[in-house]
């Protein structure tokens, strides 16, 4: 089904919703890098509520090329660490052409919506302890999903609604369909990847904040930090009244890393596209896990969550506790998803 871009968001009122839219010599490189990474996080400073892990590499496991080549898939030997000179975080990938990772500490924080406004589905604030995780530097890409149905381990082609494939966000990819491309990097890899669940990806988006937006309460700053229903938006699409004031410079879909990254050195953890999480729906935190691990009990596991606010969207919907659900067949031109790889 192709769900329609001016249908309400659950969490939005009737007259501001948006669109839903080792092979010879790699184990001595491995070693190297860890302990490169090691280095680098000695001076790391831990965020808000950071647990007693900060400074702990993103190692890859020992022997991933051997579980990768035992899956009989190509994992071509990745780059080097790299620190992104915009946050000064360090980022890694197990292959050379699969998504780029920011390793998190583990920590606790309060997830839910911490002030006045929100929803209902937004409540009760609960505090929840995260274990350690590594979650895509950036929303899945075109590239990257073209690279899955290459390797016959995806099957759908999705339209890109001819606004560009390359390095824009994957879209019109189903929760199942997401399914099948973390099933398939886990095999290429010998890692474990999956969707992240709704607490890990609202701890990444928080970034250590507590206010709306890991950047604080303004909704002023939006189009700094992500990709919002603008000012060229509303020109694109005269009939969507809840536009924000100010300008991104892009209608619809910009590609990843087009703004300012968060405080861990994630980028567009808010608007661009909604993302898929692992969770069922449920209306509301009342008996949600405290652990981090995503809730697939009770509530409608027909439904799936995804997070983050999109294109289309007013910055409400970016906020950190923002959240929506959808069929988990469903697609839309304003929803993607991004991995997480248990550490």
């Amino acid at each position: 089904m192709w769900l329609l871009p001016q249908r309400p968001r659950l969490n939005e009122a009737p007259d501001s919703t948006g669109p839903r839219l080792p092979r010879s010599g790699a184990a001595r490189a491995w070693k190297l890098r860890v302990a490169a990474l090691a280095l680098l996080s000695l001076f790391a400073v831990a965020p808000l509520h950071a647990a007693d892990d900060e400074g702990k590499s993103a190692k890859p496991s020992a022997g991933a090329q051997d579980k990768a080549q035992k899956g009989g898939l190509d994992c071509p030997e990745p780059p080097p660490f790299a620190t992104d000179p915009a946050t000064g975080k360090v980022s890694y990938r197990d292959c050379a052409d699969t998504p780029e990772l920011v390793r998190l500490q583990g920590g606790t924080f309060m997830m839910g919506e911490h002030t006045s406004t929100g929803t209902l589905y937004e409540r009760p604030l609960h505090e929840v302890k995260v274990p350690g995780f590594s979650i895509g530097k950036y929303e899945l890409t075109f590239d990257e999903w073209d690279a899955c149905v290459r390797a016959r381990g995806c099957v759908k082609t999705p339209d890109d609604k001819n606004w560009g494939r390359g390095r824009r966000p994957v879209i019109n990819i189903t929760w199942v369909d997401a399914q099948q491309y973390v099933h398939w990097l886990s095999r290429k890899t010998g890692e474990k990847y999956r969707l992240p669940s709704e607490a890990e990806w609202e701890y990444a988006a928080r970034a250590g904040a507590e206010g709306r937006y890991s950047w604080g309460e303004g909704a002023e700053w939006a189009c700094e930090y992500g990709n919002v229903l603008d000012v060229t938006g509303g020109e694109t699409f005269p009939n969507w009244t809840w536009r924000a004031t100010c300008d991104d410079k892009f209608a619809t879909t910009a590609p990843v890393g087009s703004f300012r990254g968060n405080p861990y050195g994630l980028y567009d953890m808010n608007g661009n596209v909604w993302e898929w999480v692992q969770d069922c729906w449920h209306n509301d935190y009342n008996g949600a896990p405290t652990d981090g691990s995503a809730w697939t009990s009770g509530g409608e596991c027909g439904k799936r969550v995804n997070r983050g606010g999109g294109w289309g969207n007013h910055p409400r919907s970016m906020r950190s506790a923002s959240r929506d659900a959808d069929s988990g067949e469903g697609f839309s031109n304003a929803i993607g998803f991004r991995v997480v790889r248990e550490n």
